[in-house]
């Protein structure tokens, strides 16, 4: 990884998009500071269309899709979008999140039973296609039991992932880059996959490893250094703040070389 500032000029300038992870990356404390709200303002009225992309459930989104200055945010590790017009797209039919649902209950009552000390996160309230198992918001996991969970999900036929917070468990082929190549395609109607040089991404944790692979301006805020041991793929380039600081770092660096 190298500093913000090697991140050469004209691939800022060329930027018009950019692709954001939410919690530890664009929050702070679980709160969007007014450093990062200001940030996220600035790029809207810059003409740079903001998407935020999640682990987190819908119903946790909702409110904040409609309070935020983003063109949409993607829950559930790019299960489906919501709008701030409250439009609500699904990658799955009705009928797959049904069967689905009872899928996983099945493996969150395993997860509880078999691992000690794991608890279903709080926000589970709010999930629609996935499970989410807290290790560091609310609770705290050893590193070897969430490796557990991990394998008991895997073990189970999901996908399972990674947060600075929780560990993620789905049934279906989506995840954080389809969802991105999902939500272009839909809202902004451009094949994200050959206008990757217009894109960039800002992420924390193994659970953007995705992302980091496709975009060359793939941006880490200062806390992935807790991560980085577990990182196949690592971003191209690392803020000096963390969270919502860094995130406000790259704003600048994307609107300074529009200046």
């Amino acid at each position: 990884m190298r500093p913000l500032s090697d991140w050469p000029l004209e691939r800022r300038r060329a930027v018009r998009g950019l692709f954001t992870d939410i919690d530890d990356t664009l929050t702070t404390e679980g709160v969007l500071t007014r450093e990062a709200e200001a940030a996220l303002g600035a790029l809207r009225d810059a003409g740079i269309t903001v998407v935020a992309i999640t682990g987190r459930p819908m119903g946790w989104s909702q409110p904040f899709v409609r309070q935020w200055p983003v063109a949409a945010i993607v829950p559930e590790n790019g299960a489906m979008a919501l709008l701030p017009d409250g439009r609500q797209w699904f990658v799955q039919d009705e009928a797959v999140r049904r069967a689905n649902a009872e899928r996983l209950a099945v493996v969150a009552r395993r997860v509880l039973a078999d691992v000690p000390g794991a608890c279903l996160a709080r926000d589970s309230a709010g999930r629609v296609t996935d499970i989410a198992v807290d290790h560091s918001e609310f609770a705290h996991l050893p590193p070897e039991r969430i490796e557990q969970v991990v394998a008991l999900m895997r073990e189970a036929g999901m996908v399972a992932t990674v947060s600075s917070i929780h560990i993620n468990g789905w049934f279906g082929e989506h995840d954080k880059w389809r969802g991105a190549v999902w939500i272009a395609r839909e809202l902004l109607g451009i094949d994200l996959g050959a206008d990757l040089d217009r894109w960039a991404y800002v992420g924390d944790s193994t659970n953007d490893q995705v992302m980091f692979e496709r975009f060359d301006n793939s941006v880490g805020v200062a806390n992935i250094a807790r991560f980085l041991p577990q990182l196949t793929h690592r971003p191209r380039y690392v803020t000096r703040g963390e969270r919502g600081a860094g995130f406000a770092e790259v704003a600048e660096a994307l609107l300074a070389a529009r200046d």
